[in-house]
């Protein structure tokens, strides 16, 4: 592989994960792809970005490609990589969990959200946030160091004593 190759495949493959990091699957599968193309298979770089493009497959609903590559990746010639195969193809081939409709929480679509639009931005404050109001009648008062209870409650000690009681007692059990 030539040095422009491998710079090409690096550029797109961290682009692949940039999208992806993103949460934008189409965008994050295509310059995978094309760093899969780029890449040579066998290579462990080339593991790496087949199994990035599985996730980003996955991710982007597109199972039965991600599965079929995924049974690729298996017999990979790299160790770890056909490992990291056979632990994808194990999830995505198991059974799909049914769930109820109540059991999930429905996330809105902020993609239309305008960013210069503060009206959509309800309860968003650029401010620093304020310290809570005190409640009336109730005032923190000072207190004076001559106030404060500073006299040895031996707790030490008797920590003290413990530990070396149970240290002592493990040391002549062996």
């Amino acid at each position: 592989m030539s040095a422009d190759n491998i710079e090409a495949v690096q550029a797109e493959y961290q682009a692949g994960k940039t999208a992806f990091e993103r949460g934008d699957y189409r965008k994050s599968v295509r310059h995978l792809e094309k760093a899969d193309a780029l890449a040579e298979a066998g290579t462990r770089l080339g593991g790496e970005i087949q199994t990035w493009l599985v996730t980003a497959y996955e991710a982007a609903g597109q199972r039965s490609e991600a599965i079929a590559l995924c049974r690729v990746i298996s017999r990979h010639p790299d160790l770890n990589t056909r490992k990291q195969g056979k632990r994808l193809l194990y999830i995505l081939e198991a059974p799909r969990l049914k769930s109820r409709p109540e059991w999930l929480t429905q996330i809105p679509d902020l993609t239309n959200l305008a960013e210069s639009d503060h009206q959509d931005r309800k309860g968003f404050s650029t401010a620093s946030p304020r310290s809570q109001p005190v409640k009336p009648g109730f005032q923190l008062e000072p207190i004076s160091p001559g106030q404060v209870n500073t006299e040895d409650n031996r707790f030490v000690w008797v920590a003290l004593a413990a530990t070396g009681l149970l240290l002592g007692s493990l040391l002549w059990l062996t």
